[in-house]
């Protein structure tokens, strides 16, 4: 079956699904942290200011990342593709370092407790990201390999693993972790956070070994060498960090 990645055209402009979804889940995410911060008794008005400039760093960094990876092959010779994001071509791990730095130096201006405000928004960046992998069925891409099991989806011209699928699955599983650990008693600072970089990059190491269209570093995969860079870090802060770190005592 071909879709449709438009789903609606006013005049000249038309409306994607793509854009369509990860609005949506930027929406529900900052929804979400909205209000937890009530829960918590912070100003919530701080997650608006954090959105304000961490959303527009996430999308120029999952640009540029998938701009950087595929610069020799294919934008050095399409240098007008280049701002076109309506085709797809946004890179999370990018979104996430670039979302991430900027939310770090909004945390800092306004004095907040950093890993409060990041464990706040790990649900939401977990919940965007499942949201937003069915963009990538409506664009029919990040797909994989061919294959006769039964979920198999008919995209460019064979029945493949829908790895998009895959994913939407894993980080709704991790969604869930994070918000029943959210309210379980003695969670400890930064928990949630680091918890959330490693179980993503975890399943993104296993799900990326299905697709065909990867980013490579050489013969490398890249989204499988950062999620494992992303998983020793989580490793290493919790250790390091977390372990000892005060715990939430918030009913």
């Amino acid at each position: 079956m071909v879709l449709d990645p438009i789903a609606f055209e006013i005049g000249p402009i038309a409306v994607r699904w793509y854009g369509i979804l990860i609005s949506t889940g930027v929406a529900l995410g900052i929804l979400l942290a909205y209000k937890e911060c009530i829960r918590q008794r912070i100003d919530p008005d701080h997650i608006l200011t954090i959105s304000i400039f961490a959303l527009p760093a996430a999308f120029i960094g999952a640009r540029l990342y998938y701009v950087i990876f595929r610069w020799g092959e294919y934008y050095r010779f399409h240098p007008e593709e280049i701002i076109a994001i309506w085709h797809g071509g946004l890179a999370i791990h990018g979104g996430v370092i670039g979302g991430v730095l900027a939310g770090y130096f909004v945390v800092r201006k306004y004095k907040l407790n950093f890993w409060k405000m990041a464990d706040i928004v790990a649900p939401s960046i977990i919940l965007g990201q499942a949201i937003g992998r069915w963009g990538n069925y409506f664009n029919q891409e990040a797909y994989g390999y061919p294959t006769d099991l039964p979920w198999a989806m008919f995209i460019d011209g064979a029945y493949r693993h829908p790895t998009f699928l895959y994913e939407f699955i894993w980080n709704m599983g991790v969604f869930a972790y994070l918000i029943y650990r959210r309210y379980q008693p003695g969670v400890k600072q930064g928990e949630l956070f680091t918890s959330y970089f490693i179980l993503y990059s975890l399943g993104r190491v296993i799900i990326e070994s299905f697709r065909t269209d990867s980013l490579m570093i050489g013969p490398l995969r890249t989204a499988q060498v950062i999620s494992l860079a992303l998983i020793a870090a989580g490793i290493l802060i919790y250790y390091f960090k977390v372990r000892n770190a005060p715990r939430y005592n918030i009913k």
